[in-house]
This record gives C-alpha cells, structure tokens and sequence, in this order.
C-alpha cells in the first residue's frame, strides 16, 4: 500500500505535465497578415468563448510568412493578405488544397490629425504638399512582400505620385508597422490597410479616407491549411468562414468574401 502511495506521488507530476504538454500542443499556431490582427484577435476570443480552443496567432507579412511555412515553421494554417502567396504554398504542395478566401481588403489613405495632408480619393492633397515641398515623409508597407504596400505603389502609379513621391516614402516590414507610421505622428500620412486606420486605437489620433477600389487590384485574401494542420487549426479555419466570423470581420471594414 505504502509502494502504491508513493508509485503515485511519485507520478502525479509527470502526469500533470503531460496534461500541460498535451494541451499545449493542442494550441495550434496560426501565421496571418498583420493587416487583420484586430478583426482576428476578436474571432479567436469569440471562437475560444463558443468552443472552449484556443489559438496562438503570429502576426506579420504574407510573403516573410510563405518563406517561413517552405523551411519548415510550424504553422498549421496561414491567413494571407493577397492569394497570391497562399497559391504559391498551394502550388508547392505545402496545403491542404487551395483554401477560401475570407475577406476582401481595402486601402485607405490615413494622415495623423495634425498633419497639414488633406484627404481625398484621388490623393490631390499629396499632390499638392509635393508641389509646395511640404511633403516630408509618406508610409506605405513594403511592396516586396507586403500586399497592401504592393496595392499602395499601385495606387501611387495610377495616379502619377510613384516617381515624384519617392524621396518621402518610408517603408513598414509589414502593413501594421506602415500604419504605426502613418498614424503615429512619424510622417504626414500613408496608404495603408482600412482594418487598421478604422480601429478604435487609430481613429482617436488620426483621420483616414476609403482609396476607390478602382485604382487597385482587388486584394482577395485567401487562407489555408498547411499540411501540420490537427483538428483546432481545422476548426478554427471552419469558424471564420461562419457569418459570426464574418460580421466581426465587416466591422472593420473588410469586404465580403465571395469563394
């Protein structure tokens, strides 16, 4: 009896930490554009609350991300800002099929409350600090592989600002980072993602207008499962194509995906 109490206490720690390793693995790690990192922080807590799983999301730039996932990282689903990056994963045979896409993005053109940019669709008061030299510094996310910063130069170039604005541009590793400048009082503005300028944090420090869509190529925003994916990933990506997903994701701004 004595060697059974004490083959137990003995044990029980080792059974405890198998529990916490186990649940640990049962936390999935997710890889998504940091232009989505308010509207997803709210689905996981909404998903979290209606299952009781939990996620554990990284968030950054779509093509840093596609690297990441070819040399092994361990995420098990990616949500990506521009479907060309998660086609490639698709292409590699790196996922679980082609995925869905979840929301469509828009841009915005954003400039801190104090600054002397005036807003407008077709950027004619950017035009007119260039003109008047007042134009200091501009933030958009890089367009090497940043969608948004990738939409940002297509914007500048159809509306003739690519070659002139260049001197002031200052460049985000990702869209999140990009908004920080824009919105931080660092620059007189940027063209970045509508999820970020739209936030509640933002919008009480800066002022923000809706880039016409017309001047961009659609941003499609595709997730996937890559082939780690277990069954949360699996649920999880299930859940955010659910209106309750998607309601969360339209009160940032997204468009509505159309699969």
């Amino acid at each position: 009896m004595k060697l059974r109490i004490f083959l137990l206490s003995a044990l029980m720690p080792l059974m405890l930490l198998s529990k916490q390793v186990l649940a640990a693995e049962d936390v999935p790690a997710i890889a998504a554009a940091s232009s989505i990192k308010f509207a997803l922080d709210d689905v996981a807590k909404q998903f979290q609350k209606d299952t009781g799983a939990s996620v554990r999301i990284t968030y950054g730039s779509s093509g840093n991300f596609v690297a990441q996932i070819k040399h092994g990282a361990p995420f098990e689903l990616f949500l990506s800002a521009d479907e060309r990056y998660t086609n490639q994963l698709s292409h590699a045979g790196q996922a679980q099929g082609d995925g869905a896409v979840y929301a469509i993005g828009k841009l915005a053109l954003a400039a801190p409350k104090n600054s002397p940019l005036e807003l407008d669709e077709q950027l004619d008061g950017v035009k007119q600090l260039i003109k008047n030299q007042q134009l200091k510094r501009f933030a958009i996310a890089n367009p090497d592989h940043a969608p948004y910063g990738e939409r940002a130069e297509e914007v500048l170039k159809n509306l003739d600002l690519w070659q002139t604005i260049q001197p002031q541009l200052i460049f985000g590793e990702n869209v999140s980072q990009a908004a920080q400048f824009a919105l931080s009082g660092s620059t007189q503005g940027g063209l970045v993602a509508l999820s970020l300028a739209s936030a509640e944090r933002f919008k009480r420090r800066a002022n923000y207008i809706v880039i016409p869509q017309s001047l961009y190529t659609p941003l499609k925003q595709r997730m996937v499962l890559t082939l780690k994916a277990g069954k949360t990933a699996e649920d999880f990506y299930d859940y955010i194509q659910t209106d309750k997903a998607q309601h969360i994701f339209a009160e940032y701004g997204f468009g509505k995906a159309d699969n």
